[in-house]
């Protein structure tokens, strides 16, 4: 009779970044076993269990036995298992014995055919596999593919035996409904005991009942949430309480609310605070400290402001919780100290004085410094500041002497860009690189341009961050960005299959980001070549390797948008140079795919294609209309000749939308064409004339994107 299955893993304190991932690898991977081997419905229920002690999974309506099943295998060709008069080869008898059979079920093996020969098959009942079998096998399975980040080898309590896994294990549960499924791993028997939480529980150790009294008893015996899910809502509903008691707002970090969940088994949020002197220091340091080091939620004004409150996520709730908050704040102050004396050090020298320094800063072994890097960095954005002002399109910047006011808040936000990373606070807390630059720019009193450029110089720094905020920011983080794709490409460190250790999809689709959502007039290949010569010998151009990588991103990130791969696939089939139209192009095939006559052309468009590619020699250009003397291609050419110039001029206006809708115009022509009209006349003049007739209609077509891809 099936029954509902509880297994949980008892060990020590498990990592706490790699809790979640540990925890759902652990039910979804038992939970498949069972369900492979027949012991467990494919739509059975699945509920993960994972605290900073336990793995745990409950699987609902699991069989005592899986059904038997005929299996149906193969054993050898025919000519190698019969004799000439039918009876079994040594071979033959040999492979039944390895398969558990014997001599006597040769009369019922089938031949079959397999491929051009025959083949014996032997059909069979194979016994489903026990519970307490199937278990055994789902644990062996689950344990050897768990995420482990690193393996630990601990001794048994015999002294003798080793064990390898992430944290010393202590105990096994295995209930099937009421009853212990026997089970073993790790040096451990199963049976139904486990502990609760190491203060707070009723009675150390808990007996479950049944599979399905775990979590309840736990709790309440235990004073334990197993649910991870379950304890990370807990402690986000404690923490929006407790800051809406002080009319504040926690800081949004889900990172951080998974850790903190995988760090206790009853939270308890609890409020603190510092002294008011601390708030003097960029809130970001504050933040970064509390964060990274206390594993604290500070806490926001409504203006987003940090005020001297934070959250603490206890593992204990005493009646008096002031020891609590008491040694929190105590061991928080030193850490505020520390990034108050890096703020008011740093600050007492300037950063163009640290920019000897980044001489003796390695960048790149083949690279060189990152004094030169800062050298290439400039370069790269005084040619992308000269390619803004001599664009076709306009680009308007916010001074009365545009581009050279624009050119010179350039050279010195890249010019400083860096220097902060010889500071103490980013030597400590490297995230703030940039954002630290940005502070000690303005303590220094340089134009507030230069000094947001110097902290927006790395965005976006991950998908979702915002752009920088001004052109100077702007022609900085493109410049730097590009600096790092072009050096690195240049001298092959190409990012392969799933390692990318510098970074360098990420630059891509930032610099992909800029050029499309600022909807800049820049080129992608001037870009590249503007770069190249920044590194001298250093490099090999690679320009063709890093457009085909941006193409690749690119298409990447607007498939994730909700483009079809049919949309993307008919831009940038055309590889536009200017990224920033790329969303308009694909605005426009989205609304020319929704037009009735829109597959009918694209159907034609793709014919058209593959007749002019099988033209040997050079295309012919010229439409002779002496030599159109079928009506239908006189027609089309009329069309072509009405439709052409209202198209041509949409698109020069960039509507590529009315461009496109323009073209359904030629549906009509362009069928009766094909029906009633040979390209490949035998008399050469008529096919050179009908084959430049479709060239031009070739051409019309596809300006906006390859429309034969939505065929």
């Amino acid at each position: 009779m099936s029954a509902n299955l509880l297994v949980e893993l008892f060990v020590e304190e498990l990592p706490p970044k790699a809790l979640k991932k540990l925890g759902e690898s652990f039910a979804a991977v038992l939970a498949d076993s069972l369900k492979a081997q027949g012991l467990a419905g494919a739509d059975a229920a699945v509920t993960a269990f994972a605290s900073p002690r336990r793995l745990g999974v409950h699987v609902q309506g699991v069989s005592p036995k899986a059904a038997d099943k005929a299996v149906q295998q193969k054993l050898m060709p025919v000519a190698v298992a019969l004799t000439a008069d039918g009876q079994a080869t040594p071979a033959l008898l040999k492979k039944l014995a390895a398969v558990g059979a014997g001599p006597e079920v040769v009369p019922q093996l089938k031949r079959l055919p397999d491929g051009k020969a025959e083949a014996l098959f032997w059909d069979s009942i194979q016994p489903g596999a026990t519970l307490a079998q199937g278990l055994q096998k789902a644990l062996d399975e689950t344990l050897a593919k768990l995420p482990i980040p690193k393996v630990m080898t601990y001794q048994l309590a015999d002294g003798w035996t080793d064990v390898k896994f992430v944290r010393p294990a202590h105990g096994l549960i295995a209930l099937h409904g009421a009853e212990v499924v026997p089970v073993q791993s790790l040096g451990l028997s199963s049976g139904r005991v486990t502990q609760g939480h190491r203060f707070e529980a009723a009675q150390a150790a808990v007996s479950i009942n049944s599979a399905d009294s775990y979590a309840a008893q736990l709790r309440e015996q235990g004073a334990v949430i197993a649910s991870f899910a379950e304890r990370r809502a807990e402690i986000a509903r404690q923490l929006k309480g407790a800051a809406d008691a002080l009319s504040l707002t926690p800081i949004a970090d889900d990172a951080l609310l998974d850790e903190v969940t995988a760090l206790v088994e009853r939270p308890n949020v609890l409020t603190c605070a510092f002294e008011p002197e601390f708030l003097a220091v960029p809130q970001e340091c504050l933040i970064l400290t509390m964060k990274a080091n206390q594993k604290y939620f500070p806490l926001l004004d409504a203006a987003g402001k940090l005020t001297r409150h934070f959250l603490v996520v206890s593992n204990i709730a005493p009646a008096d919780a002031s020891a609590v908050t008491g040694g929190n704040e105590r061991v928080v102050r030193p850490r505020l100290a520390d990034a108050k004396f890096f703020f008011d050090q740093d600050r007492k020298k300037k950063l163009e004085d640290r920019l000897p320094g980044l001489a003796k800063v390695v960048y790149h072994g083949k690279l060189g410094s990152q004094g030169e890097r800062t050298a290439r960095v400039q370069a790269i954005a005084h040619a992308i500041v000269q390619q803004l002002s001599m664009a076709t399109l306009p680009y308007t910047v916010e001074a009365d002497d545009e581009f050279k006011v624009l050119d010179s808040k350039v050279k010195q936000a890249s010019l400083l860009a860096k220097c902060d990373l010889l500071t103490d606070m980013v030597g400590e807390f490297p995230e703030l690189q940039g954002i630290m630059g940005g502070y000690y720019a303005r303590h220094e009193g340089l134009r507030d341009g230069v000094a947001i450029a110097i902290e927006d110089h790395y965005k976006p720094r991950f998908a979702g961050d915002a752009l920088p905020r001004n052109h100077t920011g702007t022609v900085v983080a493109l410049a730097d960005k590009l600096e790092t794709l072009v050096g690195l490409f240049g001298i092959g460190q190409l990012p392969t299959g799933d390692k990318d250790p510098f970074a360098l999809r990420r630059h891509a689709l930032g610099v992909i980001r800029i050029l499309v959502e600022k909807n800049l007039p820049l080129e992608l290949p001037a870009l590249i070549d503007a770069a190249v010569p920044a590194f001298g010998e250093l490099i090999t151009n690679p320009r063709d390797a890093l457009l085909t990588f941006f193409a690749d991103r690119l298409a990447v990130s607007l498939r994730d948008q909700g483009y079809s791969a049919q949309e993307v696939d008919a831009v940038l089939a055309l590889a536009p140079t200017r990224l920033g139209e790329v969303p308009k192009r694909l605005e426009a095939v989205r609304a020319f795919a929704a037009l009735a006559e829109a597959a009918s052309l694209a159907a034609a468009n793709k014919r058209v294609g593959n007749i002019l590619k099988k033209v040997e020699g050079e295309l012919p250009t010229e439409v002779k209309p002496e030599l159109l003397t079928e009506a239908a291609e006189q027609a089309l050419a009329k069309a072509i000749a009405d439709v052409q110039p209202q198209a041509d001029s949409l698109f020069e206006q960039h509507d590529y939308t009315g461009s496109l809708k323009a073209l359904a115009a030629l549906r009509g022509p362009v069928d009766t064409f094909f029906e009633d009209v040979m390209v490949n006349a035998e008399d050469p003049a008529l096919r050179a004339n009908r084959l430049a007739l479709l060239g031009r209609l070739h051409a019309a077509m596809n300006r906006v994107a390859d429309l034969s891809r939505l065929a």
